[in-house]
């Protein structure tokens, strides 16, 4: 049973221990909970800043509905960050109703999310929790840009551009084979899923604050299209995104192609064991802690309706701070007050879209968005 009021699952990773960097800042107890306590002590000692002045344990936990209902049973919240989650989440949100928690994760995987709305969305609310999956710097900072936007009335449509410097973590890069190799990639038209072409390959996009065109893919489909889905004031969503190294941009649709040729006709459990070695090899180590300098984010939205227009952009830099930032800042207000939604709901759905800029502002990870409306 858990002993303090948050647990971390999956700490020892490179956005787990971001998070209770920032649980530290906040003076939240947590526990850092994962598969191997070795693992999880050498990570909290060496990767995270001040940790000595933090009020967290260890806790080493199999990955198994009945041990994990138990280590989260006394505690309010539980931030996820072990993937794939298509492949690992339903035991954690299964054990997060079970001992009634809160859940969070950070997740992009479209799949995951429509199997949080469809299969798990009406017992969490009915349990009064909240199930917020893909509280993160890819999709939450863009989320904030449209909801920005569309504090003009009358806009249906967005057109949403996200960038971030830096290099994907190791299972991020898991993430991105598992995803291409089992699941479909979807826009929203019309209030409909519509999948984008994956034979397309990189799409070219004109960035703001560049001259040079950015590289960019429908990164999974992304969040933004499940959670606009039954917003009556938007129809239309679709995501693009990337990273503005364009040689690496260029690399991932053959590492990706490569990949599902080779393991076509496997089984799963075969699939998932050659895509784990496949990511290992174009990833098997950490990124280096970031450097605003180099790690710089861009969220632009183009919003438009029948008669109206609005643009924002959000710069910003380091976007896993961003993302763990944004993890303790929820758990945070999940101790204090209930959120503005229960069951499934994005993190400006739950906690306000301005209440997370100005969070995200304060520790200086984006600047005052630029904010366009033609009127």
């Amino acid at each position: 049973m858990a002993t303090k009021p948050v647990v971390v699952y999956g700490a020892s990773g490179y956005t787990g221990r971001l998070i209770c960097e920032y649980l530290r800042e906040y003076n939240v107890p947590f526990i850092a909970a994962g598969r191997s306590a070795d693992k999880l002590d050498a990570s909290m000692r060496q990767n995270v800043a001040g940790i000595e002045t933090a009020d967290y344990e260890i806790v080493e936990v199999a990955h198994d509905t009945k041990e994990l209902t138990e280590l989260f049973s006394g505690a309010a919240v539980v931030c996820n960050t072990v993937g794939p989650f298509s492949v690992y989440g339903p035991e954690v949100a299964e054990a997060c109703l079970a001992a009634g928690t809160h859940y969070l994760d950070t997740t992009g995987e479209q799949d995951w999310m429509i199997t949080c709305d469809e299969k798990y969305g009406s017992d969490f609310a009915a349990a009064g929790l909240l199930l917020a999956p893909g509280i993160a710097q890819m999709y939450t900072t863009g989320e904030i840009a449209a909801e920005l936007c569309l504090e003009k009335p009358g806009l249906d449509t967005l057109d949403i551009a996200v960038f971030w410097g830096g290099s994907p973590t190791i299972a991020s890069t898991l993430t991105i084979l598992v995803n291409a190799a089992t699941s479909g990639a979807f826009r929203l038209e019309q209030n409909r899923y519509e999948e984008w072409d994956p034979s397309a390959g990189l799409y070219q996009l004109v960035l703001p604050g560049q001259h040079e065109l950015a590289l960019a893919l429908p990164w999974g489909g992304t969040s933004h299209p499940v959670w606009y889905r039954s917003d009556p004031r938007v129809a239309n969503v679709k995501v693009l995104g990337g990273v503005f190294n364009n040689a690496l941009m260029n690399g991932v649709p053959q590492i990706v192609a490569g990949a599902l040729e080779a393991t076509k006709d496997m089984n799963p459990a075969d699939r998932y064991a050659a895509l784990t070695a496949t990511a290992a090899q174009v990833m098997n180590q950490m990124p280096p802690r970031e450097n605003p300098r180099l790690n710089k984010s861009v969220d632009s939205v183009h919003a438009s309706g029948p008669l109206g227009r609005a643009h924002c952009v959000i710069y910003g830099n380091s976007n896993y701070k961003q993302t763990g930032l944004m993890q303790a800042y929820a758990a945070y207000h999940l101790l204090q007050r209930p959120p503005r939604r229960v069951g499934f709901a994005s993190g400006c759905q739950a906690f306000g879209h301005r209440e997370l800029l100005g969070v995200l502002t304060s520790f200086g990870l984006v600047r005052e968005p630029t904010v366009t409306v033609e009127r």
